[in-house]
């Protein structure tokens, strides 16, 4: 009788759910939360990615557009969720390292508020032009704005954003004015750009088919070197204004807290799917070079690049609250 009760009781616990430390993650769907609306880099990356870590974990992977506000619309979202890694957020690593200076009135900390799991990608920003604008160089841009003080206007993909903070970074080196216009989203930056509503923008390399078309004219890339995703058109130091570098980061964060173990199981699956063939093909069809890499080397850039990016604001005196 003793062994007929052990064997049953050894049944059920065989039988009983698994506590959470010890279930395979994700054994549901993850969603991926993109601060822009669709057509952007964020969003382009976030859907390649997507696909194959659904493929890869045989459950669904959702991207869900949360824009507005300069992403803190959705990083209060990510940050009041669950620490359970079911929720991530695909997020600029200068947007990132700005947001606590530039916003006051947060209902979230959006530094500790997160916790860094892989970089996703790099790419440059390009100072593009409309045609027919006095500028054939990055010289000649801030020339012209040098005798026109706040008269050049110019679009961005929203207060906050890289771009935005680009060009502030720019005017503050450059002791020179510009206009913001700030647009919901890239594409509709472009489109502005396309119609002569504003003189100038920098936008990632999703206008690059526009400028190949002699529908804008790029003056300089915003990373150290020039890329190859944007071949033919000089740095900002060959343009003729040096020291000023911001290239397009975008890295996945998720909520704080959330265990070790599964921002382990994170980050090898997206470090898989960055090294995928096919992936990586279909990124950089769409301007981005593939990174990946370790939760502590992530971790560590976004640490140096919020100490840069506090010192421009506290020189700038950019607020947006």
């Amino acid at each position: 009788m003793k062994r007929r009760w052990s064997g049953l009781l050894c049944a059920a616990l065989l039988l009983a759910p698994l506590p959470g430390w010890a279930q395979v993650f994700p054994a549901r769907a993850v969603k991926i939360v993109v601060p822009f609306p669709p057509g952007g880099s964020s969003d382009a990356v976030a859907r390649v990615l997507g696909a194959k870590l659904a493929e890869d974990w045989k459950q669904p992977v959702i991207v869900e557009n949360r824009p507005g506000a300069g992403t803190t619309i959705a990083g209060a979202y990510v940050a009041s969720a669950p620490p359970d890694g079911y929720l991530l957020f695909v997020q600029g690593v200068a947007t990132y390292a700005t947001t606590g200076g530039l916003y006051k009135n947060l209902s979230f900390d959006p530094i500790r508020g997160f916790a860094p799991v892989s970089m996703l990608s790099t790419s440059p920003f390009i100072l593009v032009t409309k045609q027919g604008l006095a500028a054939a160089t990055a010289k000649e841009l801030v020339e012209l704005a040098r005798s026109k003080p706040g008269a050049l206007t110019y679009g961005s993909s929203g207060s906050g954003g890289s771009p935005h903070l680009f060009v502030e970074m720019m005017g503050w080196a450059t002791s020179t004015r510009y206009l913001h216009v700030p647009f919901k989203g890239v594409g509709p930056a472009i489109v502005a750009l396309l119609g002569g509503e504003v003189d100038f923008m920098v936008a990632d390399v999703a206008v690059m088919p526009q400028v190949r078309a002699g529908k804008l004219r790029a003056l300089a890339v915003t990373s150290a070197r020039p890329s190859p995703l944007a071949a033919g058109i000089p740095t900002m130091a060959e343009s003729g204004v040096p020291g000023l570098v911001m290239p397009s980061s975008i890295a996945m964060l998720t909520t704080a807290g959330t265990p070790r173990e599964t921002i382990a199981a994170l980050n090898t699956a997206l470090n898989r799917a960055l090294g995928n063939t096919d992936v990586r093909q279909k990124l950089a069809a769409q301007g981005f070079e593939a990174s990946g890499g370790t939760t502590e080397e992530l971790a560590a850039m976004l640490a140096t690049e919020a100490q840069r990016f506090s010192q421009l604001i506290r020189d700038t005196g950019l607020k947006l609250d």
